[in-house]
């Protein structure tokens, strides 16, 4: 084998065939979405937030959790179309686990492919249906595609889950998913 090839073999993520189950983690997520919304303020909500988003991002392996990782490593230094296949990789391996799907929309809609954004979307929330960073990236997918009203349903949807994400400003009289016919 030629020296090149081998260092190829080696430096290659060790893929088992097929991804494992994703951890399911709804029980766990329903009882932090009802913490969630008993939330006296902002405040107290941050860190019941952060345990969600510590759910999402579990991985079904390492080989998973890997890719999850080093995809969103490039993502924070603006490598986008890296991050992207980082995540290709990720959601061909796992199809099943909502956040490769999640994290890449993330890196779409940063680079404004928004018709992509919104496929990934979907695709998370069929598989995590009260995902809520799905659900708000999905209402401002929409609503950066000029769906408002769409925008609007799904940003309510997702402050059921969590009544105290940042993006509920966007809902407020005179913001671009505010109340319509009030203007006057």
């Amino acid at each position: 084998m030629k020296p090149l090839l081998i260092l190829a073999f080696l430096s290659a993520p060790a893929w088992a065939d097929t991804c494992p189950p994703s951890p399911d983690n709804t029980a766990a997520l329903s009882a932090l979405i009802e913490k969630i919304r008993a939330a006296p303020d902002e405040r107290a909500a941050q860190p019941i937030s952060g345990q969600m988003w510590e759910l999402w991002l579990m991985a079904p392996d390492a080989a998973a959790q890997e890719a999850l990782d080093q995809g969103m490593r490039q993502r924070s230094s603006y490598d986008f179309a890296g991050s992207v296949a980082s995540f290709d990789r990720l959601v061909t391996y796992c199809p099943e686990y909502a956040e490769g799907y999640n994290q890449r929309a993330f890196s779409y809609f940063l680079t404004e492919d928004f018709a992509a954004a919104l496929i990934d979307l979907d695709a998370a929330l069929q598989l995590s249906p009260d995902h809520v960073g799905a659900q708000s990236g999905r209402a401002l997918t929409l609503m950066n595609l000029g769906r408002t009203e769409e925008a609007r349903a799904q940003m309510l949807e997702a402050l059921e889950n969590n009544p105290w994400l940042s993006e509920r400003a966007l809902l407020a009289k005179g913001a671009p998913l505010g109340p319509v016919g009030e203007d006057i």
